[in-house]
């Protein structure tokens, strides 16, 4: 049996109608003390938040964090259909400061619980989620970490903060044709000019969405890879151990 996540309502200061919805996860006190824990938001891929990032909380709670899977298009909405998923995301992908202020209230919303250690917040996402976090980094955000696991890597036109306060980990498939070299190159170049402390691992022959097992579409680019998987999780474990210090 699953354990039971926890609602959390928050909404974005510039979008008082639009009503978003975190679900969290909390670490068993028997096994990682009383708390109060660090706490982590995950960032949903394209379709919106679903049982997948859900999971992804149970497995960072289960690590000794506060884990929310957030929601940055409101009313936990979780597409079926691509079309529907591509209509949500590229507004905001065109509006990173529309996007900031989504993403700035999840990680408050997480701050916010009475179990957190509301000094030590980070945040993890996936494809567009990946996008997500690194955005929150480029906004200046003091959290402690971003882990951004086979994103969208290019910048709009909202300026990057400088410095960058977030710890930034990409972990990247080199042939994922949604984030092709010359993106890479080009994120590096902006995370040095923002004197950001960062590292990029690249898994070669690997595409994108490497992380979700339904990922079968080698052909068109999305393929799970188990390899870049577990390295990648393992990585990320890593990393929030020593952001969180």
């Amino acid at each position: 049996m699953q354990s039971p996540l926890r609602d959390v309502a928050y909404q974005p200061e510039a979008e008082p109608a639009l009503h978003q919805r975190g679900r969290l996860a909390l670490p068993d006190p028997a096994v990682h003390g009383a708390g109060p824990y660090p706490g982590v938001l995950i960032c949903h891929a394209w379709k919106g938040q679903s049982g997948f990032e859900q999971d992804k909380a149970r497995a960072l709670a289960a690590l000794g964090y506060v884990a929310m899977a957030g929601d940055v298009y409101g009313d936990a909405v979780c597409e079926v259909e691509a079309s529907g998923a591509a209509a949500r995301m590229r507004p905001l992908v065109a509006d990173r400061q529309r996007l900031r202020g989504r993403l700035l209230a999840g990680i408050d919303a997480l701050r916010a619980q009475p179990e957190v250690d509301a000094g030590r917040a980070a945040a993890i996402g996936f494809c567009f989620g990946g996008l997500c976090v690194l955005e929150l980094a480029r906004s200046g955000a003091d959290v402690r970490a971003v882990v951004a696991f086979h994103g969208l890597l290019h910048r709009g036109e909202v300026p990057t903060a400088d410095p960058i306060r977030a710890r930034v980990l990409v972990e990247h498939g080199w042939d994922d044709p949604m984030a092709p070299p010359e993106h890479v190159t080009a994120l590096a170049a902006e995370l040095n000019a923002a004197h950001a402390h960062w590292a990029l691992h690249a898994h070669g022959g690997v595409v994108h969405a490497f992380t979700n097992p339904a990922a079968a579409d080698r052909a068109g680019g999305l393929a799970y890879d188990a390899d870049a998987d577990r390295r990648s999780w393992a990585s990320m474990q890593s990393w929030l151990q020593e952001a969180f210090e």
